[in-house]
């Protein structure tokens, strides 16, 4: 839906993620859109060099967020939100919304 406007696929995929998850790292984008890693660390890449994206490190996994830095954060923010309303509903629940656990855990696990 974006791609010509950020310049590619996995542009708008870390976007919509961030904008409903706040935070992820390449391994978990690589396995919710079940794609080649190399891709999507390139667009991390590209979106914190540009100022866009900050990452750090938790343990030894580096995690992305926004940069609440980033002067056009609000706008960008308010223009996905407005896009992402538009995402077919079965789009959203496969690759974005937090999955649900249905049933609880067995008893003694935790």
């Amino acid at each position: 839906m974006l791609e010509p406007i950020f310049g590619g696929k996995n542009v708008e995929k870390v976007f919509f993620y961030l904008l409903v998850n706040e935070k992820c790292y390449g391994g978990q984008l690589r396995r919710v859109f079940d794609q080649s890693l190399f891709p999507l660390q390139k667009a991390l890449e590209r979106l914190e060099n540009g100022g866009i994206l900050v990452s750090f490190l938790e343990g030894k996994t580096r995690l992305f967020q926004f940069n609440p830095r980033y002067p056009f954060l609000k706008e960008l923010k308010a223009f996905l939100r407005k896009a992402y309303e538009f995402l077919p509903q079965e789009i959203k629940d496969q690759y974005y919304e937090p999955k649900i656990r249905r049933r609880p855990r067995k008893q003694g696990k935790s």
